[in-house]
C-alpha cells in the first residue's frame, strides 16, 4: 500500500523523571514552554502566547539568529494530567495536522510522554518534526529537571 501524504504521521516517546501532573502543565505554562519549545536546541528562543481551554489557541513563534518560525493552533483536548489534542498549523504540517500527547505516570515521579502527530505535506516534513519533538523532549526534560 502506497503511503499519502495524509497518512503521514510520527509518534515519539520520553520517559521524564518528573511527576506527571508537572510534566503535563509544563505544556500550558508560556513560561515553561517557552523554555522547551526549541527544537533547535539552545541556538534558538521561543516566544509564547496561549489560552489554555479546549478552543483556546495558542501561538509560538521559534526564533534563530536568522529566522522566525511561526507555529500556531487550537486546543482541541485537555484532560488534566492524562492527555492534551490540539491543532498544528506551521510551515511544514498540513492545516489539519493534529498533534495529541499522552502523559502516563510509570512509577511515582516518571512519566512516559507519548506525542502523535498526524498529517504532513511530505515525508522529509515528517522526519524534520521527528527530529524537532524528539528535542523539544530533550529541552523539556531539562527544563522540568
Amino acid at each position: 500500500m502506497v503511503e499519502t501524504l495524509n497518512e503521514l504521521e510520527l509518534t515519539v516517546s520520553r520517559r521524564i523523571a518528573a511527576p506527571r501532573k508537572a510534566v503535563f502543565e509544563a505544556w500550558l505554562s508560556p513560561q515553561m514552554m517557552e523554555k522547551f519549545m526549541r527544537p533547535g536546541g539552545s541556538g534558538m528562543t521561543s516566544k509564547v502566547t496561549n489560552d489554555p481551554v479546549k478552543g483556546g489557541r495558542f501561538s509560538i513563534l521559534m526564533a534563530t539568529a536568522d529566522k522566525e518560525i511561526p507555529h500556531s493552533g487550537t486546543y482541541l483536548e485537555i484532560d488534566p494530567h492524562s492527555r492534551l489534542a490540539f491543532t498544528w498549523q506551521s510551515p511544514h504540517s498540513l492545516d489539519d495536522s493534529v498533534v495529541t500527547i499522552d502523559f502516563t505516570e510509570i512509577e511515582a515521579g516518571v512519566t512516559e510522554v507519548t506525542l502523535h502527530q498526524v498529517r504532513f505535506r511530505s515525508e522529509d516534513a515528517r522526519n524534520g518534526h521527528i527530529s524537532g519533538w524528539t528535542t523539544i523532549l530533550d529541552c523539556l526534560e531539562q527544563a522540568i529537571g
